[in-house]
């Protein structure tokens, strides 16, 4: 009888701080959704991506022979080979991230998107944003999360849902984008 009771208590517990969670979460501005900061990148920012860049560039160089040049297909294809070899493991996030920015720098190329820095309560974070919209893709941590979490999805279905996310908020703001 003492268990039954302390498993409903349980539930109990946990059903109301479920109910308290779904309020926040669905109560605009409870969580600071509203308290959002965008921002140009800094020299630092700059400069990291750039290193994050050139380390990627060196290993793709030394184990394919070819560098990321800025082209969908090469890039797109170096990125998986890296992971497929097991250059870039799991447990390497800044590697990882390095690769959002690669990828990043793709998006931004095919739909016109540009880097900024957007802060709000879960900290600062690079980001990739359309016009002067309120769209966002955070693109350095959309491979790095998935090979952290052990799920494989393929580099190029990473980039083509992120695409089309982007290119379907772009025809809300009046633009075209070609389909990829």
């Amino acid at each position: 009888m003492v268990i039954l009771e302390t498993i409903i208590m349980t539930y109990r517990k946990i059903f109301g701080l479920t109910l308290a969670l779904w309020a926040l979460w669905t109560t605009p501005g409870a969580l600071g959704q509203d308290n959002v900061r965008i921002g140009e990148l800094s020299n630092t920012d700059l400069q990291y991506m750039a290193q994050q860049r050139a380390t990627l560039d060196d290993l793709a160089t030394r184990n394919f022979g070819r560098p990321f040049n800025g082209d969908r297909d090469n890039d797109l294809a170096l990125l998986q080979a890296l992971l497929d070899k097991r250059l870039v493991r799991p447990d390497q996030t800044r590697e990882l991230q390095a690769m959002g920015v690669i990828m990043g720098d793709l998006l931004a190329a095919d739909l016109g998107l540009h880097w900024v820095i957007y802060e709000d309560r879960m900290g600062r974070s690079r980001a990739l944003r359309y016009k002067q919209s309120d769209e966002y893709l955070f693109p350095m941590t959309m491979i790095s999360r998935r090979q952290e979490s052990d799920n494989h999805t393929p580099v190029t279905a990473i980039y083509q849902k992120a695409y089309d996310i982007m290119a379907a908020a772009a025809g809300r703001h009046g633009s075209r984008t070609e389909a990829r």
